[in-house]
């Protein structure tokens, strides 16, 4: 899940539209305060922060996070006004990941988000992925069926990423909500079986192979030739 913390509404709709359109769940703020009560209840995997919002600005923030031991690791992504060298170069200061300076291209921006996820995250032991000729590329954040490319979302990748590391592993609807949406807060159950619906559908036959364990959760299918 990206955030996009913006008090101008028809910025704010531009970025959520581009970053849905490039495969990102999202979620949209118009003020600070709301997005950082947000945070009590739900961990983004990123998030893009105004510098100039009402009530609690994007420095002030970013800099409660960076004191949490609970949000430090999240990545932020400035959004400066151009003039406003102070902010950007304070909010790096303080540990901003990356910065973009208004006007910006929404091309630059899901870039710039692509490549702080990227560096955000874990170097993978596994770069591949594979299951039949289901190949999963965890670098990349590509998934290709028969040679064929699958546009899958955030959250949908990220389930098929686990499935695919531990395939024959059955994962509870507890684990794949702390997994997958990074959060021990066990949310409505229709949202993941409705990931896992369309994650099914998507794969067309592969997805067959994701098993529901009844009463527990879901599993790949172990006996799957690799």
């Amino acid at each position: 899940m990206i955030w996009c913390v913006e008090d101008d509404s028809s910025i704010r709709d531009i970025e959520l539209y581009a970053l849905n359109s490039a495969g990102f769940e999202t979620k949209g703020f118009e003020e600070g305060i709301s997005a950082w009560e947000a945070l009590k209840s739900e961990k983004p995997e990123l998030i893009v922060l105004d510098v100039m919002l009402p009530g609690m600005d994007g420095i002030e923030i970013l800099t409660k996070m960076k004191e949490s031991a609970e949000y430090h690791n999240i990545p932020v992504i400035l959004a400066t006004a151009k003039g406003q060298e102070y902010d950007r170069i304070r909010g790096l200061d303080l540990g901003a990941d990356d910065y973009m300076v208004k006007p910006f291209s929404i091309m630059e921006m899901v870039s710039r988000v692509k490549a702080v996820l990227r560096r955000s995250k874990p170097q993978q032991a596994i770069k591949l992925l594979k299951a039949g000729g289901l190949i999963v590329n965890t670098e990349e954040h590509t998934v290709a069926a028969d040679g064929k490319r699958i546009q899958l979302t955030f959250k949908e990748f990220e389930l098929l990423r686990m499935f695919l590391s531990h395939p024959g592993m059955v994962y509870t609807r507890e684990q794949m909500f702390s997994q997958v949406w990074k959060t021990d807060y066990m949310g409505d159950s229709r949202t993941l079986d409705s990931h896992i619906r369309t994650l099914r559908q998507k794969l067309d036959d592969y997805g067959k192979r994701i098993e529901t364990v009844r009463n527990v959760g879901y599993r790949w299918e172990a006996d799957y030739d690799k």
